[in-house]
């Protein structure tokens, strides 16, 4: 389960997201769906054709193995995303740290610039 929400902006446009920390229930459940709907165009095509490719395979057995590593790693590469496209930290709904979080992710999450 998501034990925290870290939010993010981009300095330049102004967008908003919201990244969960931990498993992704959503994932889970809902396979490629999540990474699409919050616009993370290449993990959900990335996903989705791992997905058909070895179930193919396995005859499904292989789809619900990588369904369950996917859940548990997804929300990870969306922060690292995130960070990679400029945005940075406004904002955390936690009750760790950023530094915390920050270990946990195996990433500097970093923060907005002062004006």
């Amino acid at each position: 389960m998501a034990h925290s929400t870290i939010i993010f902006t981009h300095p330049a446009f102004g967008s908003i997201k919201r990244a969960p920390v931990g498993f992704s229930w959503t994932v889970f459940f809902f396979g490629f769906f999540p990474p699409l709907i919050r616009g993370d165009w290449k993990w959900a095509v990335i996903y989705f054709i791992a997905i058909v490719a070895i179930s193919a395979v396995t005859m499904g057995v292989g789809g619900w193995i990588l369904g369950i590593i996917f859940a548990f790693l997804y929300n990870k590469l969306y922060v690292k995303e995130l960070v990679e496209r400029g945005f940075k930290v406004t904002g955390l709904e936690s009750q760790k740290t950023k530094q915390q979080l920050s270990a946990e992710l195996e990433i500097v999450l970093p923060e907005p610039q002062a004006a």
